[in-house]
């Protein structure tokens, strides 16, 4: 007899369920204080904010809740990877095809290098999980 897809899959436990929370909200504050450190009169609400919170949510609770662990995973950690990437690396650099004009000075590098830094911890375990799943399957096999 062969084991399931789901049965292979690593539980996610109440400790994870924590952690990945805690470094999904510190994500999204990475986003939020650059955000607010570039346009001082941003608001919680304002779709510079709230739509990031928005999909960081829906996106946590997808991994949470869905049984598609491995799928939901994987959608998490692209929203991480397109945050520290695109908002921490590229998003700086004064490309011209930007629709914007990234401020090019100390304090907004340092905004940058801290928008990067909360996406780290998110991305790390994402990718501990996976790695984690993927043994377990080796072994099943």
């Amino acid at each position: 007899m062969t084991p399931t897809t789901k049965e292979l899959e690593t539980p996610t436990t109440t400790h994870q369920i924590g952690w990945v929370a805690a470094f999904t909200l510190l994500s999204w504050l990475g986003v939020f204080i650059h955000n607010r450190a570039d346009i001082p009169q941003l608001s919680v609400l304002s779709p510079e904010s709230s739509i990031p919170a928005l999909i960081s949510l829906l996106l946590f609770l997808g991994w949470w809740l869905l049984p598609q662990k491995r799928v939901m995973r994987v959608a998490l950690l692209s929203w991480a990877w397109l945050n520290l990437i695109g908002g921490g690396f590229l998003s700086v650099i004064p490309f011209p095809f930007w629709p914007f004009h990234p401020e090019q000075t100390v304090f907004h590098y340092l905004m940058h290098v801290q928008y990067t830094l909360t996406q780290i911890p998110l991305v790390v375990i994402l990718l501990w999980q996976a790695r984690r799943s993927a043994s377990r399957k080796r072994r099943a096999v």
